[in-house]
């Protein structure tokens, strides 16, 4: 169920940005591609304004429903958890810390040998 979530949620979202990248920005940069005074015909500009942003809220709207839901289904086979069962209880006292053996104590080095002679 989760896997088909997650695969619906990323459908969701390439169409989402899909729909957004379709928009007529303001600022007129490629506001000539997506329709202006030149287009005729099934829909007028105004219209496809209007559709597109209410696809965009639809999907969207879908998108956080889908997340939410996503989130639920996931959390639902942990044991429920609360800040407040914790409580303010002290931290535990270690144990007894585990005494390591020393090392070895190091040995003197032998002494110099007599020089050899020619």
């Amino acid at each position: 169920m989760i896997l088909i979530l997650f695969v619906i949620q990323v459908l969701i979202a390439f169409a989402l940005i899909g729909v957004v990248l379709l928009q007529k920005s303001d600022g007129g940069a490629l506001g000539s591609i997506g329709g202006g005074a030149g287009m005729s015909g099934f829909m007028t500009g105004r219209s496809t304004a209007n559709l597109l942003t209410r696809t965009t809220a639809i999907l969207a709207a879908g998108f956080f429903v889908v997340c939410i839901l996503l989130v639920v289904l996931s959390n639902r086979t942990l044991p429920p958890t609360s800040i407040l069962d914790r409580g303010a209880s002290p931290p535990a006292i270690p144990a007894a810390p585990v005494k390591k053996p020393l090392p070895a104590a190091p040995t003197l080095p032998a002494a110099p040998s007599a020089p050899l002679a020619k």
